[in-house]
């Protein structure tokens, strides 16, 4: 079979095989930790917890965490800290001078814009950390905490500890990327993602076929299953979908031959900002949901009717934020007038298109036209999950049908096995599929985790 003799390829190759048992490696000491529950609290009292992390935006932040949210880890907080860090920084890179002078001194301003994050990162802790602890004091009885939740000493030290928690899974995710394979912090987020799936399909089968008060039955199972099929296939399409625009170089003269033009491709993704839309809004709109659930559902307030998780207006104003997303993030990332340049510079041009402004004009225009469906399909998948509770699924499974879950599974997944096939072609071996390479996020758009 193909599968074998790839693993058995694979396995052939030393520094491969390195690679992959170092990654696995520090991801099982990753999940150790999500089970190591903070110094001074009792696990066994934690089903207040447990049940306020079922849905809504606290089921979310479960999810990415792996779990360690509702067990009271010491890495309960997660890596999405550091991406918060990452994020803002970006867009200090577009707005601010000195920021921007950063990233165009090369390894210097790298390493000193990765410092300033780790700095961001820590200051989100001390805040999240606090925020964290409140939190666990109105879902945790009082004798859960072994010296009382009210005891200084002890929010300072456990706040502190959830900070250098957040700090060695990012730590772990750097010498992932270091010495593993594929992108450490994107694997992390991964992982604590499937780690959930068990549970939630277990859940929604008990739900569906397993209890006395089970709907459905096993067609609607089945139909279900049918259906996420379909939607993690058209993920894929959105993450590898590229136009390619073709690219004409100029003759040249090389010794005494002379050699015609080179035709190559300029590949635009479709989806070129990848997840950080859905980020992005995700961020905003976890605002009013915060205010809506400070709002007792009897009051009749008409905020908290309208940003439910699953009302309409929220998933409209969602949609509709991550749409406008894409085209602020597409225009950051892909700057036509510098493929244009360098297009220009290398004596290349596009075939019945004038180099210069024109050029500039043809490539916005073309992004412009593939951004509107990639943006469309992108908010599409962002609520799927609105539908699925809507349609009776499961809350925790729900959440697997589409949103910031399924196109970090699908990313990261892809990435991580163009990286494994490039080491097998480098080797002179087959690649993983028989149709064609992988294409993951890399070549055309930017990593974004």
């Amino acid at each position: 079979m193909k599968l074998i003799e790839t693993i058995r390829n694979i396995w052939k190759i030393e520094d491969l095989k390195s690679r992959i048992l170092t990654t696995l490696g520090f991801l099982l000491v990753y999940r150790l930790g999500s089970f190591v529950v903070l110094p001074g609290i009792d696990p066994t009292k934690l089903e207040q917890l447990k049940t306020q992390t079922q849905q809504g935006v606290m089921g979310l932040l479960d999810m990415f965490s792996g779990g360690a949210f509702s067990n009271a880890s010491v890495v309960a907080l997660g890596i999405m800290p550091y991406i918060s860090a990452s994020i803002v920084v970006q867009l200090l890179g577009i707005a601010v001078p000195y920021f921007q002078r950063l990233q165009r001194e090369g390894e210097s301003g790298h390493r000193k814009i990765n410092q300033i994050t780790r700095y961001l990162t820590v200051v989100i802790l001390i805040f999240q950390g606090f925020a964290y602890m409140t939190n666990l004091s109105a879902q945790v009885p009082p004798e859960a905490f072994a010296v009382g939740l009210n005891n200084t000493f002890f929010k300072i030290t456990s706040i502190v500890i959830l900070a250098a928690g957040s700090m060695f899974v990012m730590w772990l995710g750097e010498r992932i990327t270091d010495k593993g394979i594929g992108n450490g912090i994107s694997l992390i987020i991964m992982i604590g993602i499937i780690a959930r799936l068990p549970h939630s399909a277990v859940a929604e089968f008990v739900s569906r076929v397993g209890s006395e008060t089970a709907n459905g039955g096993p067609v609607m199972l089945l139909i279900e299953v049918v259906i996420l099929f379909f939607v993690f296939a058209g993920t894929i399409l959105l993450v590898q979908g590229t136009r390619r625009i073709p690219v004409q170089y100029a003759k040249r003269i090389v010794g005494n031959k002379q050699y015609g033009g080179v035709r190559q491709y300029i590949p635009l993704k479709v989806n070129a900002a990848g997840v950080m839309p859905i980020i992005f809004a995700q961020a905003i709109m976890f605002i009013p949901i915060t205010i809506a659930g400070f709002i007792e559902e009897d009051s009749g307030s008409s905020l908290a009717a309208i940003f439910t998780f699953t009302g309409f207006w929220y998933n409209f104003t969602f949609a509709l934020l991550i749409i406008a997303f894409t085209y602020f993030y597409t225009a950051i990332t892909i700057n036509p007038t510098q493929m244009a340049e360098d297009m220009k510079r290398n004596g290349g041009f596009i075939p019945g298109v004038k180099p210069g402004k024109k050029t500039v004009e043809f490539i916005d225009s073309i992004m412009s036209k593939i951004t509107l469906p990639g943006s469309v399909f992108l908010a599409l998948v962002a609520i799927l999950p609105t539908f699925a509770m809507m349609a009776g699924v499961d809350n925790s499974f729900a959440q697997f049908y589409g949103g910031t879950s399924l196109l970090i599974l699908v990313g990261v997944v892809l990435d991580t096995l163009q990286q494994i096939e490039s080491h097998l072609l480098m080797r002179h071996y087959d690649g993983l599929m028989k149709t064609g390479r992988i294409k993951g996020r890399t070549g055309g758009g930017p990593a974004v985790y």
